[in-house]
């Protein structure tokens, strides 16, 4: 065990430069929270690759230090972003490939626990929610900063559709997606709203009546969104960059904004020891507090059967 690494707020570390990796880094060049960006991956040529690439851009952006590394140049990250793992192959769920991604963390995740990492871990391979858990497991940090982007995506994309459903700024839909980021993820529409104002009444002020057909065509089109991208252009990759910027920003700027991130549950709507995606407060710590939410009865069911899911699909890969 080394001794602790003085944390360098303005360093960030991808591991892993495949599609969501290279576009995350690419994001993050853009978006000027850091001024140092670490790349690693299994092929190190290929971290050299997307590094060279994407530092011909600074000149157009701002000053930043953009290289290939090895574990031993990310100790003092600020964050590390875990993007690597087996891709999502058309008609294949994320749970799928859970066995595969947990046996890459077990090589990835101690490399990093042996360098007693004072900072925030930020998992987004899939399935993330258990390997959120695994990375918890493994590393033996703090569960506060040891996060997964979760459902927020999913999230994104609900608050999207239902602003082009209803004609207005997605940026005033306040709507989460909640659970599992995959088959079994659950829209909470009890407390969704435009602006405060109930999402049903906001619809009928649109003209839109049917409320329950329309809410089981907007959740299934969240929650198909990757499968069809996937089955058109073979990956996702630019709409969870923009996620893996947004949690960063949270996270740099110590914002304490509420994101649906992957944390650990602990007895809240009776489902304990599994990481799942749940509103949380997130700021410089990483989740400080999960927010007490309220949901239907329908909703908790489906919540506690997501959790389930999850359970038995960790146990499966041994965690």
């Amino acid at each position: 065990m080394t001794k602790n690494c003085e944390i360098n707020n303005r360093k960030v570390a991808i591991i892993g430069c495949g599609f969501v990796g290279s576009a995350s880094a690419f994001a993050l060049m853009q978006s000027g929270l850091f001024s140092e960006m670490v790349l690693l991956d299994v092929d190190p040529k290929k971290a050299e690759g997307e590094a060279m690439d994407i530092s011909h851009g600074e000149a157009y952006a701002r000053p930043m230090k953009i290289y290939a590394g090895t574990y031993d140049d990310i100790a003092d990250a600020a964050i590390i972003i875990i993007t690597a793992g087996a891709n999502q192959k058309p008609g294949e769920t994320r749970l799928d490939l859970v066995q595969k991604n947990v046996g890459i963390f077990k090589t990835i995740i101690p490399q990093i626990a042996k360098r007693n990492y004072q900072g925030i871990l930020l998992v987004v391979a899939n399935p993330v929610d258990v390997l959120t858990y695994a990375a918890l497991k493994l590393s033996g940090l703090p569960e506060n900063r040891v996060i997964g982007s979760g459902t927020v995506l999913d999230t994104a994309r609900f608050r999207e559709i239902l602003g082009e459903h209803l004609g207005v700024d997605s940026r005033s839909v306040h709507a989460f997606i909640v659970g599992e980021h995959g088959d079994s993820e659950i829209a909470v529409w009890s407390t969704a709203n435009v602006a405060g104002v109930p999402i049903n009444k906001f619809c009928e002020l649109r003209g839109h009546f049917n409320h329950q057909e329309a809410m089981q065509r907007i959740a299934d089109d969240v929650k198909n969104a990757a499968y069809e991208i996937i089955e058109r252009k073979k990956a996702t990759y630019y709409g969870i960059a923009m996620a893996v910027k947004r949690i960063c920003e949270c996270i740099v700027r110590d914002e304490k904004s509420v994101l649906p991130v992957s944390n650990r549950m602990h007895g809240a709507f009776g489902i304990e020891d599994i990481t799942l995606s749940m509103p949380a407060v997130v700021g410089k710590n990483g989740v400080e507090v999960q927010m007490p939410i309220t949901l239907s009865a329908a909703e908790e069911t489906a919540l506690k059967k997501s959790a389930a899911i999850l359970k038995e699909t960790a146990r499966n890969a041994g965690l």
